[in-house]
């Protein structure tokens, strides 16, 4: 419970209770667009000034490599589980909402354990990026293949070209590793340049993004009538399998408990924002309500309140 009390999480509690309660307080699109870039620049900094010092070692290819094997496996076994209960296409959007990552959660976390001052490598940033876009892919490919046996026009197998182009150009994931090689190239003469900007300002900055994200949480709930019991119960169960997953592999490979902490937070998060935005187009057939309800209005709000202090705790007692 400790980390509840901490600022940020306590606007995302605040701004969770003020969507409950049908408030009209509202953070401008815009504004809430500038927080996100801002908050992907500055974790990009702080990687790549990270990475300056320790440079490509078997521990950063170790993490890299475990974070690319669960960005694929995620989605595939998701797919597998998740066809049981609700329509083939739906399956693949819902897997692919899981399968990929969640930036805020990822942010929310480093600045977990930056607070309680526990070590972590720097290119667990790269890390992220890499996690984001192979489960797109492996849900347009099914889709394809879906369309394929149901013999739908061939036309929609086009989409997997514009699909792609859209998730490996997305401008906030450039902004990320763009960052991330100025921080790296600039080292430490460059944060010290930035400091003000990268860390004195990040916190603040969180706490108002995290009180924009309470609000749309709350306002997503809505869309979850309806909603399967067991696809209710898979939004809870999933990412606490993707991040045991995780941990394991963690294990295996030796990775450092902080930077198996955040590798456990990548897999158990969702995405609620590149993700459902490809999907709509890319994957038409299956239900925006689903997968955008259960990541957002079950999923974020349980890792940012309770998921990361336990799989950074279980990581510590496991690995340390």
């Amino acid at each position: 419970m400790a980390s509840l009390v901490d600022p940020a999480i306590l606007f995302f509690v605040f701004g969770l209770f003020a969507g409950a309660v049908r408030s009209n307080l509202e953070i401008p699109q815009p504004i809430s667009r500038f927080l996100s870039l801002y908050l992907l620049m500055a974790l990009g900094l702080k990687g790549g000034f990270a990475l300056s010092h320790s440079g490509m070692n078997w521990q950063v290819a170790a993490s890299l490599g475990a974070a690319m094997f669960l960005a694929v496996a995620i989605p595939v076994a998701g797919y597998q589980v998740l066809k049981r209960m609700v329509s083939p296409f739906d399956a693949a959007a819902v897997a692919a909402t899981y399968g990929s990552v969640s930036a805020v959660t990822f942010i929310t976390a480093v600045q977990y354990l930056d607070s309680h001052q526990l070590a972590y490598g720097g290119h667990m940033a790269a890390a992220m990026a890499l996690m984001e876009s192979p489960a797109i892919i492996v849900a347009v490919v099914l889709a394809n293949m879906l369309r394929k046996k149901s013999e739908q026009t061939p036309q929609q197998n086009l989409s997997i070209r514009h699909t792609l182009h859209e998730s490996l150009t997305d401008g906030a994931q450039l902004l990320l590793i763009g960052a991330m090689v100025v921080g790296l190239i600039t080292g430490d003469a460059g944060k010290a340049v930035m400091q003000p900007f990268s860390v004195d300002l990040f916190k603040g900055m969180l706490a108002f993004f995290l009180l924009d994200m309470g609000l749309l949480a709350a306002r997503s709930l809505p869309q979850l009538r309806g909603t399967p019991v067991w696809m209710m119960a898979y939004a809870i169960a999933g990412p606490l399998c993707h991040a045991a997953l995780a941990l394991g592999i963690a294990y295996l490979l030796h990775i450092p408990a902080g930077d198996a902490g955040l590798l456990m937070v990548l897999a158990a998060s969702a995405s609620y924002i590149a993700v459902p935005a490809v999907l709509r187009y890319a994957i038409p057939e299956a239900k925006p309500s689903l997968y955008f309800g259960m990541s957002l209005g079950i999923t974020f709000p349980l890792n940012i309140l309770f998921g990361i202090p336990l799989y950074m705790q279980i990581a510590h007692k496991v690995l340390a």
